[in-house]
């Protein structure tokens, strides 16, 4: 099985997909949101954005402590900001898959808290994941969008404001 192949095919799919809901994105909408315990959507955006990096880090290294400052969320303010950080975290992640060997699938990956395990999978599962997480968040933002009157930009197919039949 060439699960690398089908990784760098489905997040370059994911890659296009979110491209244009973030080519649609609204300025002066930064700071919307549909309830006080969720994002706002600019802060959405931005961690959508950043999943695409994930790929690249989770092959590159064996985990992630949040209480180390090992990672750090990006303050994006525009529309340009989103498409060139989705720009160069896709590009990162798809050297990381093209340099990377279906063995190194295997290795373990954690999200740790100040040393204490939060989460661990097999890299391949922790891909998988980010895969996942790409797709939710997006899917939360099209809410977002559907909340604003913006057209929605399709994703498995047309949406309701693009369908050609």
């Amino acid at each position: 099985m060439d699960t690398l192949s089908q990784f760098k095919d489905e997040l370059e799919a994911e890659y296009q997909t979110t491209r244009k809901f973030f080519e649609a994105y609204p300025e002066g909408k930064n700071d919307f949101a549909p309830h006080e315990k969720s994002m706002k959507m600019m802060p959405l955006a931005t961690h959508i954005s950043e999943i695409f990096g994930w790929p690249d880090t989770m092959l590159k290294t064996s985990d992630l402590d949040f209480a180390k400052g090992d990672y750090i969320p990006k303050n994006l303010s525009t529309k340009e900001d989103l498409l060139k950080v989705l720009d160069e975290n896709y590009e990162s992640s798809q050297k990381a898959l093209n340099n990377a060997n279906e063995e190194n699938l295997n290795d373990s990956w954690a999200l740790k808290n100040n040393g204490q395990e939060v989460a661990k999978w097999s890299k391949y599962g922790s891909i998988r994941h980010s895969l996942n997480q790409i797709t939710h968040h997006r899917a939360q933002l099209g809410v977002y969008y559907r909340m604003n009157n913006i057209p929605l930009p399709g994703s498995y197919g047309p949406s309701a404001d693009h369908q050609s039949f």
